[in-house]
């Protein structure tokens, strides 16, 4: 029974060393053999003597001026590669001469010229160690020469002037000139001067570049950033500079209610314009084939994703851009759907004009204009959002046989409803037109059946004669942000819209409401890499300085001397819209800021407003009902990055969700607690 195991009370942990554990790496036994181990591995002791006869001559380092010109850098030049073929070489003997150059450039790094290196080599017949010795040797003597020959004058005394003994030609660059006037004398080097100070590499780090400030570290930078905005050019001055010679960029939000073909309408916009090949072109009409929804061949343009095509819906904001005559488009393709109407709220904060597309078939209109459907929701959502130019496009009107009856009444109910919301009637454009046929986009009509009644412009005309708003470039940078991803280099990426102020690469930013301060690293608009944005320009910047973790959708990057106001409660002047259930006091909502989506709840209702001349009808109401004004205090879970409307008309407007519904915008008046 004695070699039967005790498997009971065995010991598992007794019987197993931990290394021994199948998937666990083991070190293996090398089986380099002491040749080959002395031919690859590098010895330290080898050549000390040398080495630390070259180091000992380093050891005084002169001091460098800022007229030095680029031959006194020797180890800054780039090297140039040695062509080989010139000096008439086997294989073999090239094969050595390559192997004792890298040898050398492991010990001597760039100091050496190449063609001294290669010289050395060949001289002693490929022997490393007799030809690192000779250079070394070699500089030692060459530094003993130029310490003999020229004596650096020290700071003198005022009674004393310095005496340079030597017979050798002193550059100019070594020492100042001692002029003997009236004026202030400077003897010496210049150590006052910021130019002669050579920066060190400790200041050109990564590590110090790229670490978090600290406190200290964060004044002094507000100091250097006050010193640099004093020096800064004119924002005014220097946009006009950089974008006189370009068009104008003029954002454009296209919305309606879900399947009036806004996607399809935008997608052969820029197929006819030849911004989408022909191939790619072909490739989306036999894909939509096979899924038996070719129609939707034109909102692939636009729709890029699976899911978004399986489904065929849009679900977040597509981009794309065309050039008219005088302006750069950039479209910012809305979706539709109920569901997606906070994507809708993000991309209309980035738009300075819209585009509302309506179905003009028969059941289609009434159901997306009627109570529930989105045609109305995304034109009060823009105008709350404070876009106050708006072009119809009275799509699928080839449905309907060009009918001059159904546009008219298409527009007339559009006409009332858009008064209301608070569009001008001369803001206010409506174009016939069909997504799919292409009639009435690029080019001026030709169907007869609508030449009979319609000889306006085509959609095309209506958008290049868009006004492009005041871009505000003199105000303190608030950039808001609504995109966080790892970019190709290091560092990582932000996207977002410059609503006030000027970025230019290279700046310092605070990052709010963390308050951390960061560097602007590199600056993309519209995926073109350039050294300056604007106020308006939707565009990617690369930071450094802060944690990829520690930014998130809806932050803000601000002047670090100006910064933006961080609130938990403010005060706002609300328009109600259509609600259920009155608006009472600590009703819960979620407030939608720019890309920020936060829990809040109105914890105050101060006052009711007549909705014409703003009069207070009433202080603290005790409730809020459907198209009424009022003033209240909203409390937010987390302080947010928030303006004054009257300050930052960009963001000073709130919208307030409730179930998927909005019920209410507004804009914030006061600004009440940190």
């Amino acid at each position: 029974m004695a070699r039967h195991r005790n498997v009971r009370n065995r010991s598992y942990s007794d019987d197993y060393d931990y290394d021994d554990v199948y998937g666990h790496s083991v070190e293996e036994d090398s089986c380099l053999s002491p040749s080959d181990a002395d031919q690859w591995m590098y010895d330290r002791s080898r050549n000390q003597q040398a080495i630390s006869s070259f180091l000992s001559s380093h050891n005084d380092i002169q001091e460098e001026s800022e007229d030095l010109t680029e031959d006194s850098h020797p180890c800054l030049q780039r090297r140039e590669s040695i062509d080989l073929r010139g000096l008439n070489l086997n294989e073999e003997d090239e094969a050595k001469l390559m192997s004792c150059l890298d040898e050398l450039r492991n010990v001597l790094g760039d100091t050496v010229p190449e063609n001294i290196l290669v010289q050395a080599v060949i001289n002693h017949n490929f022997n490393f160690n007799i030809a690192l010795d000779e250079i070394l040797n070699n500089n030692k003597t060459k530094d003993e020469k130029t310490k003999a020959a020229v004596t650096l004058p020290v700071l003198l005394e005022p009674a004393k002037t310095p005496v340079i003994t030597t017979d050798v030609k002193i550059p100019k660059v070594i020492a100042t000139k001692v002029e003997t006037s009236k004026a202030n004398v400077i003897k010496g080097f210049k150590i006052d001067s910021p130019k002669s100070l050579p920066q060190t590499p400790r200041e050109q780090s990564p590590a110090t570049r790229d670490r978090t400030p600290s406190r200290t570290d964060q004044v002094d930078d507000s100091k250097s950033v006050t010193k640099l905005k004093e020096n800064k050019t004119d924002p005014n001055v220097q946009y006009s500079n950089e974008r006189k010679s370009d068009k104008d960029h003029l954002y454009i939000i296209v919305i309606g209610h879900v399947d009036a073909g806004k996607s399809t309408l935008m997608g052969r916009i820029l197929c006819d314009l030849g911004e989408v090949s022909q191939r790619t072109l072909h490739k989306y009409e036999q894909e939509s084939k096979k899924l038996g929804k070719q129609s939707f061949m034109y909102a692939w343009v636009l729709d890029e994703t699976g899911e978004e095509r399986l489904r065929g819906i849009t679900m977040d904001v597509g981009r794309a851009q065309f050039e008219t005559k005088t302006k750069k488009v950039i479209i910012l393709d809305a979706p539709g759907h109920a569901d997606f109407i906070p994507n809708m709220i993000t991309g209309a904060g980035q738009a300075d004009v819209a585009l509302l597309v309506v179905d003009a078939t028969r059941g289609e209109f009434e159901s997306g204009f009627d109570l529930g459907g989105q045609t109305r929701e995304h034109a009060l959502l823009v105008r709350s959002l404070g876009v106050n130019q708006l072009a119809v496009a009275v799509n699928k009107l080839d449905t309907n046989n060009w009918s001059q009856e159904r546009f008219n009444e298409i527009t007339t109910k559009l006409k009332s409803f858009l008064k209301q919301a608070g569009f001008k009637d001369s803001d206010v454009t409506y174009v016939p037109c069909s997504g799919l046929t292409g009639e009435n986009l690029v080019k001026s009509t030709t169907e007869v059946e609508l030449l009979k009644w319609y000889d306006g412009p085509c959609l095309l005309d209506v958008i290049d004669k868009f006004k492009v708003p005041q871009r505000p470039v003199a105000k303190p940078l608030r950039m808001s942000i609504n995109d966080v991803f790892k970019g190709t280099g290091s560092g990582f990426c932000v996207a977002g819209r410059i609503e006030t102020g000027v970025i230019n690469k290279g700046d310092k930013v605070l990052l709010c409401p963390t308050k951390e301060m960061a560097e602007i690293r590199s600056v993309s608009i519209n995926d073109m890499v350039s050294n300056v944005a604007f106020a308006g320009d939707q565009v990617s910047v690369t930071l450094s300085g802060v944690e990829m973790q520690n930014v998130s959708i809806g932050y803000v990057l601000s002047d670090p001397v100006q910064q933006v106001p961080v609130a938990a409660r403010f005060e706002a002047r609300l328009v109600v819209f259509n609600v259920k259930v009155p608006i009472t006091k600590g009703f819960p909502v979620l407030i939608h800021h720019q890309s920020l989506v936060e829990s809040a709840s109105i914890v105050k209702l101060k006052a009711l407003l007549n909705k014409s001349t703003g009069e207070v009808l009433k202080k603290k109401p005790r409730c809020l009902g459907n198209n009424s004004v009022a003033v209240v205090e909203i409390e937010v879970c987390r302080p947010i990055c928030i303006e004054r409307y009257k300050d930052v008309k960009e963001l000073g407007r709130v919208m307030l969700r409730v179930a998927g519904v909005t019920i209410a915008a507004g804009l914030v008046t006061d600004i009440l607690s940190i």
